[in-house]
C-alpha cells in the first residue's frame, strides 16, 4: 500500500470527515486508524500496534524523550498559564482598555495584527502564540471574531518565515537549497544568494499578505467568514459559546481592577527576549566552525527555546500576579492555583488536536503519500515553462494530505532540483520557489496541519471555524498566484510573475465587495 494511490485515502478520509462532521478528534481517529489498517496490510492486531507505536513515538523516540513534541506541548500548557496570569493580574483587560482609545477602527485592529505578524517573523509556532496573546484582546473589543484572528495570525505567520533568511524556516531551507546546488555541481549561485533570489518569486506569499491587508482595510468577506464576522459584530459574539475553543479559559476568574497594560506586556516581551535568547544560545552551542548568525539559526533548537523562553516569560508574569496580589483584596492564595489550573485545561483541546495531528501525519510519511505525489510529478512528460505551476500545485496538494510544509519542502525541492538540471537550470530557482509556496498554501488548508492547529489556538477559534474560514481565502490567494507562477515559468520573467500577481490583487481590492459598511467599531 505504500508509495501507491492507496495511500492518499487516510489523509483525504480524515479531511473529508473533519468538513463533513466538524468533530477534530474523530475524524483524526479515523485517518490514523485507516492508515495503520492499510501499512498493516488489514491485520487488526498488527493495526493495534501501529497505532500504538505511532503514539508511543509522539514522546518517546528511539528509546529517548523525544523533545521535539514533549517541549511543544509543555510550551503550550506554559502559555496557558501565563495566560491565565495575564487575565488575572488585570492585564488584558487594561490592554484592551488601553487599545480601544488608539486603535479605533475594525480594520485598525486588524492591520495591527497583521503587522505583528509580519514583524515576529524568528518561528511560525511562536509568532502564531505570540500574536495571538497581544492581538485577541484588541480584536475581541471590536468585536472581531475569533475565526478571523486566526486567518490574519496564520496567513502571515508561515508566510513572512518562509522568506525571511534569519528564521527557522529560513536556515531549513538554505540547508537543503545548499545540498541541490551540490548535488548537481551547480556554482552560480551560492545557497543563501539563491534564497534571496528566490524571495520574489514566491507568489503565494505577496499574494497571502497582500489579501489579509485588503480585507482588513476594506472590511471584505466571504464563504463562512462572512458569518462569523456578521455575528461578531450584531451579537457580541466572537465565536460560538457551544463549540471547544482551544486557549480559551473557560472559568471566570478574579480579575484585578488595578492591573496596568505593563501586566500583559512585560511578560509577552519578556517571552519574546526569553525566546530569540534561548534560540541563539541553543544555535551557537550546536555551530562546528564559524558561528555566523545563518549558521546558529539553522541549528537552533525551537523546541528547547520555546520552553525557555515560556518559562522566563511564566515567572515575569507571576512577579506581576504577586505585585497585584498585594494591591487587591480580590486575590488570594487560591487565585494561585486557579491560574495554573485553569490555564493547563485551556490548552489541552489544542494539545488533544495536536498529538492525533502528530500521529497521522506519522503514519502518512509511513505509507510514503508525498513519495506517491512526487512521483507523479517525475514520471509526466511536461512543458518546462509549465513546471513552476506544476510544482506549486502538486506542493500544495502534498502539503494538504500530509499537513506538514517542511515534510514537503525535503521531498520536492530535491525533485525540483533534478527536473531543472537535467531540462533548463534556469528554471531552477522559479520551481524551487513554487514548491515553497505551494507547501504554505496545502498547510493553509490542511485541517491536520499543526501551525493550522497553533493559529486556531493563538487565537482561540475553534480549530475547524478556522479551517472552514480560511480556506476561500487560501484558495484565492492560490489561483493569484498560480497565474503568476505560470506567466514566470512561461516567460522567465520574476518581473512579470510579479506583475500578474499585483495586478490580479488590486483587481480583487476594486471589485471585492465589503461585508460591513455602517460599523466601524463598538
Amino acid at each position: 500500500m505504500e508509495n501507491t494511490i492507496y495511500s492518499l485515502l487516510p489523509p483525504l478520509l480524515a479531511i473529508l470527515m473533519v468538513i463533513l462532521t466538524r468533530r477534530v478528534l474523530l475524524s483524526l481517529g479515523v485517518g490514523i486508524i485507516s492508515a495503520a489498517f492499510l501499512l498493516a496490510e488489514f491485520s487488526i492486531i498488527e493495526t493495534l500496534k501501529i497505532i500504538w507505536d505511532s503514539f508511543k513515538g509522539i514522546f518517546v523516540d528511539g528509546g529517548e524523550l523525544n523533545t521535539w513534541n514533549v517541549y511543544i506541548i509543555l510550551f503550550l500548557l506554559i502559555l496557558g498559564v501565563i495566560t491565565a496570569f495575564v487575565n488575572i493580574s488585570g492585564g488584558s483587560r487594561a490592554f484592551g482598555d488601553w487599545a480601544m482609545k488608539r486603535v479605533k477602527t475594525r480594520a485598525g485592529a486588524q492591520m495591527l495584527t497583521a503587522v505583528l505578524g509580519i514583524i515576529i517573523f524568528i518561528d511560525d509556532y511562536f509568532n502564531a502564540l505570540a500574536v495571538g496573546q497581544v492581538s485577541r484582546p484588541i480584536t475581541d473589543r471590536h468585536k472581531i471574531s475569533r475565526a478571523k484572528l486566526a486567518y490574519l495570525i496564520d496567513s502571515t505567520s508561515a508566510p513572512i518565515c518562509v522568506i525571511s533568511p534569519i528564521s527557522s524556516w529560513g536556515a531549513f531551507i538554505i540547508a537543503l537549497i545548499g545540498g541541490i546546488l551540490a548535488d548537481h555541481a551547480i556554482t552560480g549561485y551560492s545557497a543563501f544568494s539563491a534564497f534571496i533570489q528566490i524571495i520574489p518569486m514566491n507568489l503565494y506569499v505577496l499574494a497571502a499578505i497582500g489579501l489579509v491587508f485588503i480585507t482588513s482595510y476594506r472590511g471584505i468577506d466571504f464563504g463562512k467568514m462572512r458569518e462569523h464576522e456578521l455575528r461578531a459584530i450584531n451579537t457580541g459574539e466572537v465565536y460560538d459559546p457551544e463549540k471547544d475553543i482551544p486557549g480559551e479559559l473557560k472559568n471566570d476568574l478574579p480579575v484585578s481592577e488595578k492591573g496596568t497594560v505593563g501586566d500583559l506586556i512585560w511578560p509577552i516581551i519578556a517571552l519574546i527576549i526569553g525566546t530569540v535568547s534561548a534560540m541563539l544560545w541553543t544555535g551557537y552551542q550546536a555551530v562546528e566552525g564559524e558561528a555566523s548568525l545563518l549558521a546558529i539559526f539553522e541549528n537552533t533548537d525551537v523546541s528547547t527555546s520555546l520552553v525557555y523562553g515560556g518559562l522566563f516569560g511564566l515567572v515575569i508574569s507571576l512577579i506581576f500576579f504577586f505585585r497585584q496580589m498585594s494591591k487587591s483584596e480580590d486575590l488570594d492564595g487560591k487565585a494561585l492555583g486557579l491560574g495554573f489550573l485553569e490555564g493547563i485545561k485551556s490548552m489541552l483541546p489544542a494539545v488533544y488536536i495536536l498529538i492525533f495531528a502528530w500521529s497521522i501525519v506519522t503514519l502518512i510519511g509511513s505509507l510514503q503519500t508525498g513519495e506517491y505525489l512526487a512521483g507523479l510529478v517525475e514520471q509526466s512528460d511536461l512543458n518546462i515553462g509549465l513546471l513552476p505551476v506544476i510544482m506549486f500545485i502538486v506542493a500544495g496538494l502534498m502539503a494538504f494530505a500530509t499537513g506538514t510544509s517542511w515534510g514537503s519542502f525535503g521531498i520536492l525541492l530535491p525533485i525540483a532540483g533534478e527536473i531543472a538540471a537535467a531540462t533548463d537550470v534556469s528554471i531552477l530557482l522559479p520551481a524551487m520557489a513554487a514548491v515553497l509556496a505551494g507547501s504554505v498554501f496545502g498547510d493553509h488548508c490542511s485541517p491536520i496541519s499543526d501551525t493550522s492547529i497553533l493559529s486556531s489556538t493563538g487565537a482561540g477559534s475553534n480549530h475547524i471555524d478556522h479551517v472552514i474560514t480560511q480556506l476561500p481565502y487560501a484558495l484565492t490567494g492560490a489561483t493569484i498566484a498560480a497565474a503568476g507562477f505560470l506567466a514566470l515559468g512561461l516567460t522567465g520573467s520574476t518581473l512579470i510573475g510579479l506583475a500578474v500577481t499585483i495586478i490580479l490583487l488590486v483587481l480583487f481590492a476594486v471589485f471585492g465587495k465589503k461585508t460591513v459598511t455602517s460599523v466601524e467599531s463598538s
